[in-house]
Protein backbone atom coordinates (compact mmCIF):
# COMPACT_ATOMS: atom_id res chain seq x y z
CA UNK A 1 0.00 0.00 0.00
CA UNK A 2 1.19 3.15 -0.78
CA UNK A 3 1.74 5.86 1.79
CA UNK A 4 0.34 8.94 2.73
CA UNK A 5 0.13 11.89 1.56
CA UNK A 6 0.12 10.58 -1.79
CA UNK A 7 -1.18 11.94 -5.13
CA UNK A 8 -2.06 8.60 -7.55
CA UNK A 9 -2.37 10.06 -11.34
CA UNK A 10 -4.34 8.18 -13.06
CA UNK A 11 -3.80 6.42 -16.70
CA UNK A 12 -6.43 5.05 -17.32
CA UNK A 13 -8.91 7.90 -16.83
CA UNK A 14 -6.18 10.28 -18.71
CA UNK A 15 -6.27 8.24 -21.81
CA UNK A 16 -10.24 8.37 -21.60
CA UNK A 17 -9.78 12.18 -21.82
CA UNK A 18 -6.68 12.08 -24.82
CA UNK A 19 -9.02 9.89 -27.32
CA UNK A 20 -11.88 12.56 -26.52
CA UNK A 21 -9.28 15.12 -27.46
CA UNK A 22 -7.95 13.31 -30.34
CA UNK A 23 -10.68 12.99 -32.16
CA UNK A 24 -11.16 16.56 -31.32
CA UNK A 25 -7.96 17.21 -33.67
CA UNK A 26 -8.56 14.53 -36.62
CA UNK A 27 -12.06 15.75 -36.95
CA UNK A 28 -11.75 19.41 -36.91
CA UNK A 29 -8.11 20.11 -37.73
CA UNK A 30 -6.84 22.19 -34.40
CA UNK A 31 -4.19 21.47 -32.56
CA UNK A 32 -4.42 20.51 -29.09
CA UNK A 33 -1.72 21.76 -25.89
CA UNK A 34 -1.49 20.83 -22.96
CA UNK A 35 -1.57 23.64 -20.68
CA UNK A 36 1.19 23.12 -18.38
CA UNK A 37 0.32 25.23 -15.43
CA UNK A 38 -2.65 23.05 -14.65
CA UNK A 39 -0.66 19.79 -14.98
CA UNK A 40 3.54 19.00 -15.50
CA UNK A 41 3.35 15.51 -14.88
CA UNK A 42 6.13 15.13 -17.41
CA UNK A 43 5.91 11.16 -16.52
CA UNK A 44 3.02 11.25 -18.21
CA UNK A 45 4.27 13.35 -21.24
CA UNK A 46 5.52 10.45 -23.50
CA UNK A 47 1.91 8.91 -23.14
CA UNK A 48 0.43 12.42 -24.06
CA UNK A 49 2.53 13.47 -26.99
CA UNK A 50 0.67 10.39 -28.49
CA UNK A 51 -2.55 11.79 -28.72
CA UNK A 52 -2.22 15.60 -29.02
CA UNK A 53 0.18 18.35 -30.66
CA UNK A 54 2.37 19.71 -28.32
CA UNK A 55 2.48 21.96 -24.98
CA UNK A 56 1.93 25.23 -23.94
CA UNK A 57 3.59 27.43 -21.50
CA UNK A 58 3.16 30.16 -18.88
CA UNK A 59 7.32 31.23 -18.44
CA UNK A 60 10.58 29.91 -19.51
CA UNK A 61 10.69 26.70 -16.55
CA UNK A 62 7.86 25.29 -18.08
CA UNK A 63 9.00 26.03 -21.78
CA UNK A 64 11.85 24.23 -21.09
CA UNK A 65 10.40 21.79 -19.60
CA UNK A 66 8.10 21.22 -22.58
CA UNK A 67 11.00 21.43 -24.60
CA UNK A 68 13.31 18.97 -22.86
CA UNK A 69 10.28 16.59 -22.18
CA UNK A 70 7.19 16.61 -24.40
CA UNK A 71 9.24 17.00 -27.74
CA UNK A 72 6.48 18.10 -30.38
CA UNK A 73 4.99 21.85 -30.72
CA UNK A 74 6.02 24.59 -27.84
CA UNK A 75 4.25 27.35 -27.34
CA UNK A 76 4.32 30.29 -24.96
CA UNK A 77 2.46 33.12 -23.30
CA UNK A 78 3.22 35.78 -20.28
CA UNK A 79 2.55 39.08 -19.08
CA UNK A 80 5.95 39.86 -19.45
CA UNK A 81 8.99 38.69 -20.35
CA UNK A 82 12.55 39.27 -19.48
CA UNK A 83 15.80 39.97 -22.06
CA UNK A 84 17.91 36.65 -20.94
CA UNK A 85 14.50 34.74 -20.83
CA UNK A 86 13.33 35.88 -24.18
CA UNK A 87 16.68 35.01 -25.86
CA UNK A 88 16.22 31.41 -24.80
CA UNK A 89 12.40 31.01 -25.16
CA UNK A 90 13.43 32.34 -29.29
CA UNK A 91 15.39 28.99 -29.20
CA UNK A 92 12.76 26.71 -27.92
CA UNK A 93 9.65 27.58 -28.41
CA UNK A 94 7.41 27.55 -32.17
CA UNK A 95 5.11 30.05 -30.72
CA UNK A 96 5.39 33.24 -28.37
CA UNK A 97 2.23 35.53 -27.55
CA UNK A 98 3.21 38.85 -26.09
CA UNK A 99 0.19 40.54 -23.84
CA UNK A 100 0.72 44.07 -24.94
CA UNK A 101 2.70 46.15 -27.93
CA UNK A 102 5.05 47.42 -26.24
CA UNK A 103 6.68 43.83 -25.02
CA UNK A 104 6.43 42.45 -28.26
CA UNK A 105 8.45 46.14 -29.36
CA UNK A 106 10.86 45.92 -26.48
CA UNK A 107 11.85 42.15 -27.61
CA UNK A 108 11.84 42.29 -31.11
CA UNK A 109 15.72 41.93 -31.65
CA UNK A 110 14.87 38.89 -30.01
CA UNK A 111 12.61 37.66 -32.48
CA UNK A 112 12.41 39.38 -35.54
CA UNK A 113 15.10 37.32 -36.89
CA UNK A 114 13.28 33.62 -36.58
CA UNK A 115 9.80 35.12 -37.28
CA UNK A 116 10.43 36.50 -40.44
CA UNK A 117 12.79 33.49 -41.60
CA UNK A 118 9.38 31.45 -40.68
CA UNK A 119 10.94 29.90 -37.57
CA UNK A 120 8.93 31.25 -35.08
CA UNK A 121 5.08 32.12 -34.65
CA UNK A 122 4.69 35.70 -33.08
CA UNK A 123 1.14 36.54 -31.69
CA UNK A 124 -0.16 39.38 -29.56
CA UNK A 125 -3.12 38.40 -27.05
CA UNK A 126 -6.18 40.41 -27.31
CA UNK A 127 -9.09 40.80 -24.93
CA UNK A 128 -12.40 40.38 -25.82
CA UNK A 129 -13.65 42.42 -23.01
CA UNK A 130 -16.51 39.84 -22.24
CA UNK A 131 -16.92 38.36 -18.79
CA UNK A 132 -17.85 34.70 -18.61
CA UNK A 133 -17.28 34.01 -15.40
CA UNK A 134 -20.42 33.68 -13.02
CA UNK A 135 -18.49 32.35 -10.00
CA UNK A 136 -14.90 32.93 -9.55
CA UNK A 137 -13.51 36.38 -10.55
CA UNK A 138 -10.02 35.59 -9.90
CA UNK A 139 -9.87 33.88 -13.44
CA UNK A 140 -11.46 36.71 -15.47
CA UNK A 141 -9.25 37.82 -17.79
CA UNK A 142 -11.71 40.50 -19.13
CA UNK A 143 -12.88 41.67 -15.81
CA UNK A 144 -12.71 45.73 -15.24
CA UNK A 145 -8.91 47.18 -15.13
CA UNK A 146 -7.60 43.56 -16.40
CA UNK A 147 -3.84 43.64 -17.36
CA UNK A 148 -4.75 40.45 -19.42
CA UNK A 149 -4.80 40.93 -23.50
CA UNK A 150 -4.54 44.06 -25.60
CA UNK A 151 -8.27 45.93 -26.03
CA UNK A 152 -9.32 46.57 -29.65
CA UNK A 153 -9.15 50.06 -28.82
CA UNK A 154 -5.09 50.01 -28.05
CA UNK A 155 -4.86 48.50 -30.96
CA UNK A 156 -3.07 49.53 -34.26
CA UNK A 157 -4.84 49.24 -37.85
CA UNK A 158 -2.53 46.71 -38.87
CA UNK A 159 -0.60 44.18 -37.23
CA UNK A 160 2.81 45.04 -36.52
CA UNK A 161 5.51 43.64 -38.81
CA UNK A 162 6.43 40.17 -38.16
CA UNK A 163 2.81 39.04 -35.70
CA UNK A 164 1.58 36.15 -37.51
CA UNK A 165 -0.92 35.42 -34.78
CA UNK A 166 -3.67 36.22 -32.31
CA UNK A 167 -4.31 34.83 -28.87
CA UNK A 168 -7.46 35.33 -26.81
CA UNK A 169 -7.91 33.05 -23.18
CA UNK A 170 -10.80 34.16 -21.39
CA UNK A 171 -12.25 30.66 -19.68
CA UNK A 172 -11.91 28.89 -16.77
CA UNK A 173 -13.28 25.28 -16.54
CA UNK A 174 -16.41 25.92 -18.89
CA UNK A 175 -17.97 24.21 -21.69
CA UNK A 176 -19.11 24.68 -25.11
CA UNK A 177 -21.61 27.86 -24.77
CA UNK A 178 -19.30 30.42 -23.47
CA UNK A 179 -16.05 29.60 -25.70
CA UNK A 180 -19.15 30.30 -28.80
CA UNK A 181 -20.22 33.59 -27.21
CA UNK A 182 -16.37 34.35 -26.73
CA UNK A 183 -15.45 33.99 -30.24
CA UNK A 184 -18.70 35.65 -32.26
CA UNK A 185 -17.51 38.64 -29.80
CA UNK A 186 -14.00 38.73 -30.71
CA UNK A 187 -14.80 38.20 -34.17
CA UNK A 188 -17.03 40.98 -34.14
CA UNK A 189 -14.13 43.20 -32.91
CA UNK A 190 -11.18 42.06 -34.62
CA UNK A 191 -12.47 40.20 -37.61
CA UNK A 192 -10.37 43.01 -40.17
CA UNK A 193 -7.32 41.24 -38.42
CA UNK A 194 -8.32 38.18 -39.35
CA UNK A 195 -9.62 38.87 -42.64
CA UNK A 196 -5.93 40.64 -43.25
CA UNK A 197 -4.32 37.71 -44.85
CA UNK A 198 -1.45 38.28 -42.13
CA UNK A 199 -2.87 36.03 -39.68
CA UNK A 200 -1.84 32.74 -39.95
CA UNK A 201 -2.82 31.37 -36.90
CA UNK A 202 -5.58 31.94 -34.00
CA UNK A 203 -5.18 30.65 -30.35
CA UNK A 204 -8.70 30.02 -28.56
CA UNK A 205 -6.62 29.92 -24.96
CA UNK A 206 -7.58 27.32 -22.57
CA UNK A 207 -9.93 26.71 -19.77
CA UNK A 208 -12.10 24.54 -21.81
CA UNK A 209 -14.03 21.31 -20.12
CA UNK A 210 -13.88 19.36 -23.59
CA UNK A 211 -13.29 15.64 -21.55
CA UNK A 212 -16.40 16.71 -19.23
CA UNK A 213 -19.48 14.50 -20.15
CA UNK A 214 -21.69 17.19 -20.80
CA UNK A 215 -19.46 19.07 -23.06
CA UNK A 216 -20.69 20.20 -26.64
CA UNK A 217 -17.37 18.47 -28.26
CA UNK A 218 -19.72 18.57 -31.96
CA UNK A 219 -19.90 22.28 -31.54
CA UNK A 220 -16.29 22.96 -30.56
CA UNK A 221 -15.68 20.79 -33.74
CA UNK A 222 -18.02 22.39 -36.15
CA UNK A 223 -16.91 26.35 -35.06
CA UNK A 224 -13.20 24.78 -35.52
CA UNK A 225 -13.91 23.61 -38.75
CA UNK A 226 -16.16 27.39 -39.32
CA UNK A 227 -12.88 28.93 -38.27
CA UNK A 228 -10.95 27.35 -40.43
CA UNK A 229 -12.83 27.55 -43.73
CA UNK A 230 -13.45 31.37 -43.57
CA UNK A 231 -10.22 32.84 -42.39
CA UNK A 232 -7.68 29.99 -43.75
CA UNK A 233 -6.10 30.02 -40.39
CA UNK A 234 -4.95 27.32 -37.94
CA UNK A 235 -6.70 26.85 -34.78
CA UNK A 236 -5.10 26.25 -31.27
CA UNK A 237 -6.59 25.66 -28.47
CA UNK A 238 -4.58 24.96 -24.82
CA UNK A 239 -6.51 23.25 -22.29
CA UNK A 240 -4.88 21.91 -19.31
CA UNK A 241 -7.74 21.18 -16.98
CA UNK A 242 -9.75 19.05 -20.01
CA UNK A 243 -6.36 16.51 -20.27
CA UNK A 244 -5.68 15.36 -16.71
CA UNK A 245 -10.08 16.09 -15.57
CA UNK A 246 -10.61 13.16 -13.22
CA UNK A 247 -7.78 11.76 -13.65
CA UNK A 248 -5.98 11.86 -10.65
CA UNK A 249 -6.32 11.18 -6.48
CA UNK A 250 -5.14 12.85 -3.30
CA UNK A 251 -4.38 9.93 -0.66
CA UNK A 252 -4.45 11.15 2.89
CA UNK A 253 -4.45 9.53 6.30
CA UNK A 254 -6.77 10.57 9.41
CA UNK A 255 -3.86 11.24 12.11
CA UNK A 256 -6.24 12.57 14.86
CA UNK A 257 -9.96 13.21 15.83
CA UNK A 258 -10.40 16.57 17.46
CA UNK A 259 -14.45 16.94 19.20
CA UNK A 260 -15.75 20.96 18.65
CA UNK A 261 -18.76 22.68 19.13
CA UNK A 262 -19.27 22.65 15.64
CA UNK A 263 -18.37 19.09 13.99
CA UNK A 264 -15.84 16.70 15.03
CA UNK A 265 -12.86 17.24 12.95
CA UNK A 266 -10.37 15.24 11.19
CA UNK A 267 -6.55 15.95 10.96
CA UNK A 268 -4.77 14.88 8.07
CA UNK A 269 -1.58 14.63 7.05
CA UNK A 270 -2.77 16.54 3.44
CA UNK A 271 -3.33 19.91 3.83
CA UNK A 272 -5.72 22.02 1.39
CA UNK A 273 -2.90 25.36 1.84
CA UNK A 274 0.00 23.19 0.86
CA UNK A 275 -0.76 20.28 -1.55
CA UNK A 276 -4.66 21.23 -3.18
CA UNK A 277 -4.11 25.21 -2.73
CA UNK A 278 -7.30 26.24 -5.05
CA UNK A 279 -9.53 24.79 -2.16
CA UNK A 280 -8.75 28.13 -0.55
CA UNK A 281 -7.86 30.03 -3.44
CA UNK A 282 -11.22 29.69 -5.68
CA UNK A 283 -12.34 28.60 -3.57
CA UNK A 284 -14.11 25.19 -3.96
CA UNK A 285 -15.11 21.64 -1.62
CA UNK A 286 -13.02 19.07 -3.51
CA UNK A 287 -15.11 15.71 -3.93
CA UNK A 288 -13.85 13.12 -1.61
CA UNK A 289 -15.14 9.64 -2.45
CA UNK A 290 -17.62 7.64 -0.48
CA UNK A 291 -18.71 11.07 1.30
CA UNK A 292 -21.84 13.39 0.76
CA UNK A 293 -22.44 16.58 2.37
CA UNK A 294 -23.46 17.18 5.95
CA UNK A 295 -26.99 15.85 6.80
CA UNK A 296 -27.03 13.76 3.79
CA UNK A 297 -25.35 10.78 6.02
CA UNK A 298 -24.87 9.82 9.72
CA UNK A 299 -21.63 11.24 10.88
CA UNK A 300 -20.46 14.12 10.24
CA UNK A 301 -17.04 16.05 10.39
CA UNK A 302 -15.11 18.62 9.82
CA UNK A 303 -11.88 18.17 7.68
CA UNK A 304 -8.43 20.27 8.39
CA UNK A 305 -4.90 19.80 7.91
CA UNK A 306 -2.13 19.99 10.42
CA UNK A 307 -0.81 23.07 9.72
CA UNK A 308 -0.63 26.00 12.06
CA UNK A 309 -3.20 27.83 9.67
CA UNK A 310 -6.36 28.18 11.22
CA UNK A 311 -8.20 28.29 7.94
CA UNK A 312 -6.52 25.44 6.55
CA UNK A 313 -9.67 23.90 5.61
CA UNK A 314 -11.00 21.22 3.23
CA UNK A 315 -14.31 21.39 3.67
CA UNK A 316 -17.35 19.42 5.83
CA UNK A 317 -18.73 16.18 4.61
CA UNK A 318 -20.46 13.07 5.64
CA UNK A 319 -20.48 9.28 5.69
CA UNK A 320 -22.36 6.57 6.25
CA UNK A 321 -20.32 5.24 8.97
CA UNK A 322 -18.22 6.63 11.63
CA UNK A 323 -14.51 7.31 11.15
CA UNK A 324 -11.27 6.68 13.11
CA UNK A 325 -7.51 7.62 13.04
CA UNK A 326 -6.05 5.90 10.96
CA UNK A 327 -8.61 5.99 7.98
CA UNK A 328 -7.55 6.59 4.58
CA UNK A 329 -9.75 8.99 2.60
CA UNK A 330 -9.34 9.70 -0.71
CA UNK A 331 -9.55 13.12 -2.85
CA UNK A 332 -10.67 13.23 -6.66
CA UNK A 333 -10.18 14.96 -9.40
CA UNK A 334 -6.59 16.05 -7.84
CA UNK A 335 -4.08 15.70 -10.99
CA UNK A 336 -5.20 19.64 -11.80
CA UNK A 337 -3.77 22.42 -9.87
CA UNK A 338 -2.26 20.33 -6.93
CA UNK A 339 1.31 19.21 -7.91
CA UNK A 340 2.15 22.08 -9.90
CA UNK A 341 0.77 24.49 -6.97
CA UNK A 342 1.68 22.87 -4.04
CA UNK A 343 4.42 24.19 -1.40
CA UNK A 344 6.05 23.41 2.24
CA UNK A 345 4.40 25.86 4.47
CA UNK A 346 5.14 24.82 7.90
CA UNK A 347 7.86 22.41 6.51
CA UNK A 348 4.75 20.11 5.58
CA UNK A 349 6.33 17.21 3.41
CA UNK A 350 5.30 17.27 -0.21
CA UNK A 351 3.34 14.35 -1.58
CA UNK A 352 4.87 11.04 -2.76
CA UNK A 353 4.10 11.17 -6.75
CA UNK A 354 2.56 8.00 -8.27
CA UNK A 355 0.91 6.17 -11.22
CA UNK A 356 -2.21 4.03 -11.25
CA UNK A 357 -1.51 2.10 -14.72
CA UNK A 358 -4.69 0.68 -16.34
CA UNK A 359 -3.65 -2.98 -15.58
CA UNK A 360 -4.97 -1.57 -11.80
CA UNK A 361 -1.01 -1.45 -10.79
CA UNK A 362 0.29 1.43 -8.73
CA UNK A 363 3.81 2.71 -8.78
CA UNK A 364 5.76 5.99 -7.11
CA UNK A 365 7.24 7.51 -9.41
CA UNK A 366 8.62 10.61 -7.08
CA UNK A 367 9.04 11.20 -3.24
CA UNK A 368 10.22 14.26 -1.58
CA UNK A 369 11.97 14.43 1.41
CA UNK A 370 13.78 17.01 3.80
CA UNK A 371 16.16 18.15 0.96
CA UNK A 372 13.36 19.17 -0.84
CA UNK A 373 12.46 21.61 1.75
CA UNK A 374 15.63 22.59 2.47
CA UNK A 375 16.93 23.47 -0.90
CA UNK A 376 13.81 26.02 -1.92
CA UNK A 377 15.25 28.31 1.39
CA UNK A 378 18.99 29.44 1.67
Amino acid sequence: MLKTPVYIIDEKNMIHNLEILQKVEKESGAHILLAQKAFSGFCMYPLISKYISGVTASGLYEARLGFEEFHKENHVFSPAFGDKEMEELTGICDHISFNSLSQLEHHRKYWEKKALEGNLGIGIRVNPELSTQDEHAIYDPCAPGSRLGVRLCDMPDKLPKGVNGLHFHTLCEQGFEPLLKTYREFENKFSKYLSSGDVKWLNLGGGHHITREDYDVEGLIGLIKEIKDKYKVEVYLEPGEAIALDAGDLETTIMDIVQTEVLPVLILDASAACHMPDVLEMPYRPPLDDSGEIGEKKFGYRLYSRTCLAGDVIGDYSFDKELHIGDRLTFKDMAIYSMVKNNTFNGMALPDIAVRYSDGTEKVIKSFGYEDFKNRLS
